[in-house]
């Protein structure tokens, strides 16, 4: 999860576009409802103990119309078949894996901010929480 939080904050400090970040098993909590055709949806699949799950998530937003990117381990052959882009990581032991899940998410949001035209060396209202002097 604090790896999701961060993608979904790097997302909006640099990119200026909303997102939320959630535990799998809280989809169907509401999450869910909001998944179509127009919604992007990113997940985060290292192969850890949790991999089964995710799967299971990946098939409840397509089935809904989502696109789904995927952040999944070099090697991976189901993830690919099942998700509409994916960005690849290294194969880590899993506990890790939350250092090499974070950088294509930090990326991401880097090149999409770029697109956007978007001043990804000064983030608009951002400050900083130590003012050095």
């Amino acid at each position: 999860m604090p790896i999701a939080y961060e993608g979904a904050l790097k997302l909006k400090e640099i990119s200026y576009i909303h997102a939320e970040a959630y535990p799998a098993g809280e989809m169907k909590h509401g999450p869910i409802a909001l998944i179509d055709e127009r919604m992007p949806v990113l997940i985060i699949a290292p192969r850890d103990p949790w991999y089964s799950k995710m799967i299971s998530q990946v098939e409840q937003a397509k089935a809904r119309g989502g696109m789904v990117v995927a952040v999944a381990t070099d090697g991976d052959n189901l993830l690919p078949g099942l998700v509409d882009h994916v960005l690849w990581i290294p194969e880590t032991p899993w506990l890790l894996s939350p250092v090499t899940t974070v950088i294509p998410l930090q990326l991401l949001a880097y090149y999409i901010a770029v697109l956007r035209g978007a001043d990804v060396d000064q983030p608009r209202n951002l400050a900083k929480s130590v003012t050095v002097e």
